[in-house]
């Protein structure tokens, strides 16, 4: 089998295609041969040693492929049946050996790529929007880089709950994916202040809710955007971890929330994970839920794909095909 290597932190250059065995599957366990894997900021995060991984090691968390071999007394799933995955190290590979209650089945109507491009990046969204904060009518909320992989399907989200929908994005391209996936104003991030834009259009209330996946460049501004009791969900950090701060400047803001989560403890039951991800693949077949893929590159390609996350230089999802 081949997979991406990561043998110290550092750089793109820190990635490499190597040539291994291919692993026998254990009790608990299933061989899965891997059809797309979804590429996203977790891994940069691996890969730079931000986000801390056994080393040496096999970078990538999700993808979708086709179960090969099952360990002994497996009888959850079979050999040939259509399965997806968000929390299995190492998919950046031609196979992977995945805990089977860490696997979903892919129903018929999703291809193996929609399932590789939505079940992390889905997955958060949909809790996001229905759990964090679960959104409804009347309700306000800023959705960060509103093109980007998460951004389009929250946007959708929090549209379909009736909430107004506030988009930042850097380049008229974005906004008209931001738009066109529910975001009712779009804010360009460089050019103006996003939080008096949105207290601007809310008569100076703010907003209720910021979802913020960029981090130390927004984090300020999205605390000013917040109406009293307000929240900041922080899911990410690609422009960098946010500095300690004093928490008396959540009530100085308005007595405002701030939550840090993680989709994996929004993931922690093997019955929320089938839950949450057969609700968004139900969304997807009924069609409420569009799933752009923005390029698809080869697994030799790991560094590129990089580089265009990077630079934030995407729109939607970037997968790795073996």
């Amino acid at each position: 089998m081949r997979a991406i290597v990561v043998s110290t932190p550092g750089g793109r250059e820190a990635l490499s295609l190597a040539e291994i065995d291919t692993p026998t599957p254990g009790p608990g366990q299933a061989l899965v041969r891997v059809e797309a894997a979804g590429v996203n900021y977790i891994d940069v995060y691996q890969r730079t040693g931000l986000y801390k991984m056994p080393l040496p090691g096999r970078l990538g968390l999700e993808g979708a492929g086709v179960v090969e071999a099952v360990g002994p007394e497996v009888t959850s799933i079979a050999p040939g049946e259509r399965v997806a995955w968000a929390a299995v190290p190492g998919s950046y590979a031609s196979h992977v050996i995945a805990p089977v209650d860490k696997l979903v089945v892919v129903p018929e109507g999703v291809s193996p790529k929609t399932a590789a491009a939505v079940m992390l990046q889905g997955m958060t969204a949909h809790y996001l929007a229905t759990s964090t904060f679960p959104l409804g009518p009347g309700d306000t909320c800023i959705v960060h880089a509103a093109a980007g992989g998460v951004g389009l399907l929250l946007c959708q989200l929090a549209d379909h709950a009736g909430a107004f929908v506030f988009g930042t994005v850097s380049t008229p391209e974005k906004a008209a994916l931001a738009r066109a996936a529910g975001a009712d104003e779009v804010i360009f991030y460089r050019d103006v202040d996003f939080a008096a834009e949105a207290r601007r259009h809310t008569d100076g209330a703010g907003v209720h809710v910021v979802y913020d996946s960029v981090g130390k460049d927004t984090f300020d501004r999205s605390l000013a955007a917040l109406q009293r009791r307000g929240m900041l969900v922080l899911f990410g950090q690609s422009s960098g971890p946010v500095p300690p701060f004093d928490p008396q400047r959540l009530a100085a803001a308005g007595s405002v929330f701030f939550t840090r989560p993680s989709l994996f403890d929004y993931t922690a039951t093997r019955e929320e994970l089938s839950a949450r991800a057969a609700q968004v693949f139900a969304r997807i077949v009924e069609g409420a839920l569009r799933v752009r893929v923005h390029a698809e590159l080869s697994l030799a390609d790991a560094a590129e794909a990089h580089r265009r996350l990077e630079g934030r230089e995407t729109t939607g999802k970037l997968l790795l095909i073996p």
